[in-house]
């Protein structure tokens, strides 16, 4: 008997068990169903296997036409369906009745047993007759084969080219470690900016532009304190339109899959700046994803079994007392885990198979996104994290699979936008919150709103964030309200009614909330701009001596002194007969303090001023909160604009002058990263740099950060693997030395796509 002969039989004995058992399962269940009445076994057996008949001479049809309508019952609306065949099957089975709910439950409940007796079995679900009908239809649409070469790029969110090499050795990835192995393709490692997140990464890669991306989130002072969150659905798509030229990586007749930008993508699906479009629900490329009946019911079937994996997981944390371990993830993380774990990954894979299978599209890029979210919560080289890591290197063989009966020639590429450090939360380290330190550190009087809280990276904070946003303006604006209430109160009571007085004591109002540099200069009776003064006096070359003596000395600094008084001393010794008042206590009324976070990356703004605040002012206004940040020993180190010296950068007692990269005192930024310096420069230009950065300590010997957020893996800031993410790129592709910076990821892939085409 050959192999071949042997296959068959062995398919076909398992097609009867399945058969057997799914016709057991079903009339057992439906005997303690209501609104269904089959007789005997012969008849459901009878019912599944019409059933089965009309789906596979119907489905692809129904499912085409009534698309949208599934689309926007996220699947379920093909229970519907099923169930008004199954109603017409028992018009001619006299014996068979079913009716109300049951119409939906039924046909439900057939799916759930078909797919979990499916995965019992290890059938392979894209060797079924629908994968075959799907395969033949897509031929038949678009029979011409496009001559260009297609190009496919997987990115797994959140993996760092460390644990990367440490799932091949293991052997969790075989179909990347074949494709290394058979000399296909190369790996290599490459270096995020400061932002070492998803929204700075996918810009980059994607559109070729992350300018202005500090973080995961920020806050826009000229906007009205407006705060921007990568993944909030109207910010997402503020922000690709802001970095999109038209010209981004999928612009050239390309598909988006699961991302948070498009790249000027020609179709989209599940991308979350063009969810408010609706062209992307009424893609036809969902097609793919529901050609299959059962395919919800499937994905069901896999969410159930990864919130019982979930479950396991924190099990085994508790028991084998596995540190670090976040004490509580929460109820929602169970569905969140599940979502992105299976959900978000099977629908990906299906779609892919599909754009696969028709050839249609030049470039795709689709992300991978459970590995970022179990390594967030479980660790980065957890148990879980390298299981989620299996079940996505299975989903590259199926795509392997579906390219080898395309027609269309196509060229994988596998990356990562950014890694993840492990490490105890900055909390769970210390006591205390980075909101809690920059409290403690701020007089009791000053309110401070933070946004500490986890699982930053994906769709759910697109519900979870939006009550802390609210929250806080609501906030702002019952303090403002207050104000105006209270000075309206007064004119009442003092002056006539008059339109014209009310619009001047309106213009005071808003003057007096009006946050402004002039207002706070004016507040603290500077007789002169100070930023003013200092720019034209440092530079002069009879003072140039006294600032760079100043700077050796760190006196400035490092002084435990008053401020005002270290200002004064200035003025004193070089003649500028100023003098600056002490009158610097903010009161509750006019300030409002939002720290935000990023990983290991933490965000401080004080939105009652204008414009970034420099250290001159931060230090007049609230004495002691930089040094006390730079000398907490979680801190790694902060950085702030100084009216005199630039862009300073402090830990402990050490300064690096950001401009001239001169260190006074140790180099502390050398266990970030060489191209640190270079990354704050950066992000030292950007349009929205918090008044305060800051970024945690970093262990080089245990390799740990510790998150701002409740995060034990973390990313999106400085140190460890989370700055290292990989490419695992074609061979002929060249690739001469380390890339920097994703701007430049995305010029590779740009140019290699070109050099392919403009060959062809």
């Amino acid at each position: 008997m050959t192999s071949s002969i042997r296959e068959d039989v062995k398919k076909a004995i398992m097609f009867i068990v399945y058969l057997i058992l799914e016709v057991s399962i079903f009339f057992i269940i439906t005997k303690t169903l209501g609104g269904i009445g089959i007789p005997d076994f012969r008849t459901a057996f009878l019912v599944i296997i019409l059933l089965s008949l009309v789906n596979a001479i119907l489905w692809p049809l129904l499912s085409y036409f009534s698309l949208r309508f599934i689309v926007v019952t996220l699947g379920f609306g093909t229970f519907l369906i099923d169930g008004i065949l199954l109603y017409i099957i028992s018009l001619f089975i006299p014996s068979v009745h079913i009716s109300g709910i049951a119409l939906f439950s039924v046909p439900l409940l057939i799916g759930l047993i078909s797919s979990l007796v499916s995965l019992v079995l290890n059938i392979d679900d894209d060797d079924s007759y629908y994968h075959n009908i799907l395969e033949k239809e897509m031929k038949a649409i678009y029979p011409k084969t496009n001559e260009k070469e297609g190009f496919i790029f997987l990115e797994i969110d959140g993996l760092s080219h460390h644990t990367l090499r440490k799932a091949l050795e293991n052997g969790d990835m075989p179909t990347l470690s074949k494709w290394l192995s058979d000399g296909s393709h190369k790996l290599a490692r490459w270096e995020t900016d400061l932002s070492s997140q998803t929204s700075s990464s996918q810009a980059g890669i994607l559109h070729g532009n992350n300018n202005n991306i500090p973080a995961f989130r920020w806050v826009e002072k000229e906007k009205d304190n407006r705060l921007i969150s990568s993944n909030g659905r109207d910010n997402s798509e503020l922000i690709e339109r802001r970095i999109s030229n038209g010209k981004g990586l999928l612009s050239n007749n390309g598909a988006s899959r699961s991302n948070l930008f498009s790249g000027d993508a020609t179709d989209h699906i599940l991308t979350f700046s063009k969810f408010a479009i609706s062209k992307a629900i009424k893609s036809r490329s969902w097609y793919y994803l529901y050609s299959k009946p059962y395919a919800i019911t499937r994905i069901l079937i896999l969410f159930i079994f990864d919130m019982i994996m979930e479950f396991a997981s924190r099990m085994r944390h508790l028991f084998k007392n596995i540190q670090p371990r976040l004490k509580w993830r929460g109820l929602a993380y169970y569905v969140a885990r599940a979502g992105t774990n299976v959900a978000m990954r099977e629908a990906t894979t299906l779609t892919l198979i599909g754009d696969i299978l028709a050839g249609n599209y030049n470039a795709i890029y689709a992300t991978y996104m459970g590995y970022d979210e179990i390594a967030h919560h479980s660790g980065v080289e957890d148990y879980d994290s390298f299981y989620a890591l299996r079940q996505i290197d299975r989903q590259f063989k199926r795509l392997e699979k579906a390219m080898e009966k395309s027609a269309r020639t196509y060229k994988v590429i596998v990356l990562s936008d950014h890694g993840q450090s492990n490490g105890f939360t900055f909390k769970e380290k210390y006591g205390e919150s980075l909101n809690d330190l920059v409290k403690d550190l701020l007089p009791d009087d000053i309110s401070v709103h933070s946004i500490l809280h986890s699982n930053d990276d994906h769709f759910r904070e697109k519900y979870s964030l939006k009550p802390y946003v609210e929250d806080n303006l609501e906030k702002v604006d019952r303090r403002i309200e207050r104000s105006i209430d209270n000075t309206k109160e007064k004119i009442d009571n003092t002056i006539d009614n008059t339109k014209e007085r009310i619009d001047n004591t309106k213009e005071k109002i808003d003057t007096r909330i009006d946050n402004t540099k002039e207002r706070i200069d004016s507040r603290l009776d500077f007789e002169i701009s100070p930023r003013e003064k200092f720019n034209e006096i440092k530079n002069n070359s009879s003072t140039l001596e006294y600032f760079n003596k100043l700077k050796s000395e760190r006196s400035f600094l490092n002084s435990d002194e008053p401020f005002t008084k270290r200002l004064n001393k200035i003025s004193t010794d070089l003649n500028l007969n100023i003098l600056f008042s002490n009158k610097t206590k903010v009161s509750e009324k006019t300030a409002q303090t939002l720290v935000l976070s990023s990983g290991n990356l933490g965000l401080i703004y004080f939105t009652d001023w204008s414009n970034r605040m420099t250290y001159e002012q931060i230090e007049d206004a609230f004495p002691g909160l930089i040094s006390g940040l730079a000398h907490h020993e979680g801190i790694g180190f902060v950085m702030v604009k100084s009216d005199i010296y630039d862009t300073i950068v402090l830990s402990n007692d050490d300064v690096l002058y950001l401009d001239t990269e001169e260190y006074y005192g140790n180099h502390f930024l050398d266990s970030f990263g060489e191209n640190t310096i270079r990354k704050l420069k950066r992000t030292d230009e950007f349009a929205h740099v918090p008044d305060i950065l800051v970024n945690s300590a970093y262990d080089i010997d245990s390799e740990e950060v510790y998150a701002f957020e409740e995060l034990i893996g973390s990313h999106g800031g400085a140190g460890g693997n989370q700055q290292y993410p990989f490419i695992l790129y074609p061979s002929e592709w060249s690739l001469e030395e380390e890339i920097f910076g994703s701007e430049n990821v995305y010029k590779f892939f740009k140019s290699e796509m070109e050099k392919s085409w403009n060959e062809k």
